[in-house]
């Protein structure tokens, strides 16, 4: 079992930059594939970014590659998502994603993942 926090959102002006933090508690994390996804209001939820369990591994969706940084600390049992050059259109409210099992993989898809924290909201003013 995998219990996920998210933290860190906020408001900022577009051209800014935000750091988002996930928590996670569990015996397995270390293990576990994460990724954050988001959801825009009257929106589905969407990939953002992923990364294996090692951390040597992220994918990123093409809104915000070049711009979003996906990492992991594992003796933290933390990843963090820093996103720069913010954009109005990054307005959302963010997930942290864990997926049980060992994987030297990075995943997409939401259906992949076990696991979900609360969210938190990501405003970008323009």
């Amino acid at each position: 079992q995998v219990s996920l926090v998210e933290s860190g959102g906020g408001l900022v002006q577009a051209g800014g930059s935000l750091r988002l933090s996930c928590a996670a508690s569990g015996r397995t994390f270390s293990t576990s594939p994460m990724g954050w996804f988001r959801q825009a209001p009257g929106k589905e939820r969407e990939f953002v970014a992923a990364i294996n369990w090692a951390g040597g591994r992220t994918f990123y969706a093409d809104a915000v590659k070049g711009r979003f940084t996906i990492s992991r600390d594992n003796a933290k049992n933390t990843v963090t998502l820093q996103m720069n050059s913010v954009k109005p259109e990054d307005t959302a409210v963010y997930y942290c994603a864990a997926r049980r099992g060992i994987s030297g993989n990075y995943f997409v898809s939401a259906n992949e993942y076990d696991y979900w924290g609360q969210g938190t909201q990501v405003t970008v003013s323009s």
